[in-house]
């Protein structure tokens, strides 16, 4: 390898102006990405891969600082830096949403023909808990169930498919126990994010 040409190649305009923003565009995608997932593992309880996502965060934010402190004189390093963490916290975001990580509580709460839902949750497979409550308008009935992340969809469209009317909210939950949700919940979602984890 000519060592010459490379080096002629990193004095050039070409490099300071395209090649080293891309490139520190890219590696603030990369960090803040990373940043992003750990505060949410943190969150979630993962208290193993959390570190070890930090390690290679800040290995690769140092990267990226290393080469903006030493090309100060170039307004455009700035813009790719800040641009790399717009992106980079959306990238994140997109990355754990996908992912589906942790337990969710979801509260359903409603007066008209509440039993046709309750059993079809139930012939879904979902662990539901029933409660009478007083509303503002009269008796109505609260619902509960826990589920994983990855079921939200399904769970909202039997309740938009039975009862179109209800409130429901939906909530993180922590930790959760149960031998059908909580005991190996955490074991998947670590599965799932090595890839070894098929749905």
């Amino acid at each position: 390898m000519d060592f010459t040409i490379l080096a002629n190649f990193m004095n050039s305009d070409i490099y300071s102006w395209v090649v080293l923003p891309i490139l520190i565009f890219l590696i603030r995608i990369c960090d803040v990405s990373l940043g992003t997932i750990r505060v949410i593992f943190i969150s979630r309880g993962m208290k193993l891969i959390a570190p070890i996502l930090g390690f290679f965060e800040v290995s690769i934010w140092l990267l990226a600082m290393r080469q903006l402190i030493t090309n100060l004189s170039n307004p455009i390093y700035f813009l790719a830096y800040a641009l790399g963490f717009t992106m980079g916290t959306y990238v994140g975001m997109y990355i754990e949403n996908k992912l589906s990580i942790g337990t969710v509580i979801i509260r359903i709460i409603t007066r008209n023909k509440p039993y046709r839902l309750i059993r079809a949750l139930r012939k879904a497979k979902y662990r539901v808990t029933v409660s009478d409550a007083k509303g503002a308008k009269g008796h109505v009935k609260i619902i509960f169930t826990v589920t994983r992340r990855q079921k939200i969809k399904d769970v909202v469209k039997i309740i938009k498919t039975l009862n179109p009317n209800a409130f429901y909210s939906i909530e993180d939950i922590r930790y959760a126990y149960d031998k059908k949700i909580g005991s190996n919940n955490r074991k998947r979602n670590f599965s799932k994010f090595f890839g070894l984890y098929r749905r």
